[in-house]
């Protein structure tokens, strides 16, 4: 971790204030899965292209989610199915800024649109604030209970020309209801756009590395780690794709 953080320092920095003309709440998500051995090499070649968001001094910032789903995970299964019209809600604490924020990610057509309102912090029940925030947003009324924390690093890269930004996460933890899931070495990137581009830099540096686009959730590894009772069938792709990087660095 020590040689990460020193190649962290390395990359040229970004504030928050200066990127706000990238936050892209309506947008299109391309991800990645791949080992933590690769990250070193990678992020140096990133270096010419992309700054490093800093906040408070901190660019590797902490992440804790609370995603919420139905009692039968309707959510997760609407994902499972590929439906074209569904979404994620969660509750979630940017550490490194002590903000909490209750977030839906509504994806439409291949497009993410995220809407989200302020916390005072984690919720059990949602309030009354909360789930008329959700009822405006998802334009139905839906019982959600919490059944999945989620807890990561991040950093996050920002492209010096065009409007593109990219989210590298690891260190990933799931539990739920006393099981926790397991996913080892595992990186997950993600490539956020105005429109989808697959000849970007960051995509091009991926590819030179046999990495492909993987459409990997976090929300629904961590559901099918945790649940092994829920139906998966479409996900063993990906869940093969895990198991394969962490036998490769073990």
């Amino acid at each position: 971790m020590s040689n990460l953080n020193d190649i962290f320092q390395s990359l040229e920095p970004i504030t928050l204030e200066e990127m706000d003309s990238v936050k892209l709440m309506n947008r299109t998500d391309t991800k990645f899965a791949f080992s933590g051995d690769l990250l070193p090499a990678i992020l140096k070649e990133c270096a010419a292209h992309y700054r490093i968001l800093e906040v408070n001094g901190v660019r590797a910032s902490g992440y804790k989610t609370l995603y919420f789903d139905t009692p039968q995970f309707d959510l997760y299964t609407d994902h499972h199915q590929g439906r074209p019209y569904r979404y994620k809600v969660r509750i979630r604490n940017y550490m490194e800024s002590g903000l909490f924020f209750l977030e839906a990610k509504l994806k439409v057509k291949g497009r993410t649109i995220k809407s989200r309102i302020k916390l005072s912090g984690f919720e059990d029940v949602l309030s009354d604030k909360s789930a008329s925030f959700l009822q405006k947003t998802l334009g139905t009324s839906i019982d959600l209970k919490p059944r999945l924390w989620n807890s990561f690093q991040r950093i996050t890269l920002v492209n010096k020309t065009d409007k593109e930004r990219l989210t590298i996460d690891f260190g990933l933890s799931f539990e739920s209801e006393g099981k926790i899931g397991d996913v080892g070495n595992l990186i997950i990137a993600e490539v956020k756009q105005e429109n989808r581009n697959r000849n970007t830099k960051i995509i091009e540096i991926l590819r030179r590395y046999g990495i492909r686009e993987s459409g990997m959730s976090k929300y629904c590894l961590g559901v099918v780690l945790t649940h092994p009772e829920v139906k998966y069938n479409n996900f063993k792709q990906k869940v093969l794709l895990v198991n394969k990087i962490n036998k490769k660095a073990a």
